[in-house]
């Protein structure tokens, strides 16, 4: 049995097993202490009996199994234990829906409410599925969220499916996952825009074919754009851009408060691509913002309306500041080995 008479702190995320070494299990059940009777089969073979729900925290359960040896006598075992009692427990949340179309460049941002010790058990708890299969993997930023990412960008049509199976689950130091949580998401066309600060137009290519170049005003020399590739994050109707956001007062003279029609958020910074008529005559000609990507109200809803979460905006030449790797989703900033460097267990 994988779990032996009087053995306390189980997991109670972890299937139960009773196996027959020499014979086939003929029966089998797990019980709890007030006769709560949790699901199970035997394997096709008759080799074992897995439980296939999850058990519940500090509850005491018995395993009976009866096997039938080579000599043909029925022999009966029984395993009474207790599954742990988290000293804490934490959720996970995604930054995917349930059959959502994403762009090429998603990440899979698995937040914890709370610090994580065992970073390799939470990994092994958090699994990615992708058809075909994607080379990908895991890396930490602190002790509360961990990414995965494909080695390269996804190819258009690969389907994803992601199941956080924390519940039961020990993540180190007595914490213990709350519930499980998954979702499935779809990779549509590839979608990438470059903006150039030389020459104040946005190309943008739809499954590596420019399909249109559009006039732009990005940040003045005193709040430049950082240059980098973005992913793009949410998308915005009837938007309110709010200075104070970010730390300028909405009445100092660097200061604003503006509804934009459309707007596409590119950073947790504050960086967005949006629609600007008030900058129409720089658009194409001179970077007047305070870092966001100014296009006409035209051009902004055509560009949201065929964007996504998950493309990307990689912006060039626009001053001397670089994008972060930790602002938004821009794990495109780091390269595959800088990536794996910071992976659990290495």
């Amino acid at each position: 049995m994988s779990v032996h008479q009087g053995a306390d702190e189980v997991e109670p995320g972890q299937p139960v097993i009773a196996t027959a070494a020499n014979g086939r299990i003929m029966e089998a059940s797990l019980v709890g202490k007030h006769g709560t009777v949790v699901k199970g089969a035997i394997s096709p073979d008759g080799a074992s009996w897995q439980s296939n729900e999850p058990l519940g925290y500090g509850k005491t359960y018995t395993l009976t199994a009866t096997a039938r040896g080579a000599d043909g006598e029925p022999a009966t075992t029984k395993s009474t234990f207790t599954t742990a009692t988290p000293e804490r427990e934490v959720a996970v949340s995604m930054n995917v829906q349930d059959g959502q179309t994403v762009g090429v460049g998603m990440p899979l941002i698995f937040t914890f409410t709370g610090a994580v010790a065992d970073k390799v058990a939470a990994e092994k708890a958090l699994e990615v599925t992708t058809e075909p299969q994607i080379e990908g993997a895991f890396r930490w930023f602190g002790d509360e969220r961990v990414i995965w990412r494909p080695k390269e960008y996804w190819p258009s049509g690969t389907t994803v499916s992601v199941n956080a199976a924390i519940y039961g689950k020990h993540l180190g130091d007595g914490v213990f996952g709350t519930a499980d949580t998954s979702a499935r998401m779809t990779i549509g066309d590839k979608l990438v825009a470059v903006a150039d600060g030389d020459t104040y137009q946005m190309k943008v290519y739809v499954n590596d074919r420019e399909v249109r170049s559009l006039p732009v005003s990005m940040g003045k020399p005193s709040t430049s754009t950082p240059n980098g590739t973005y992913t793009l994050m949410s998308e915005h109707t009837g938007y309110v851009m709010d200075s104070s956001t970010y730390g300028v007062a909405v009445n100092s003279s660097a200061g604003y408060r503006l509804v934009v029609d459309y707007a596409v958020r590119m950073s947790d910074s504050g960086i967005f691509y949006h629609s600007a008529p008030w900058s129409l005559a720089q658009q194409g000609n001179t970077h007047t913002s305070h870092g966001c990507i100014n296009l006409s109200t035209e051009n902004a809803a055509w560009l949201m309306k065929l964007s996504q979460p998950g493309d990307l905006l990689t912006v060039l030449n626009a001053g001397d500041q670089v994008l972060e790797p930790t602002d938004g989703w821009s794990v495109w900033q780091l390269s595959w080995e800088e990536w794996l460097a910071n992976a659990a267990g290495r």
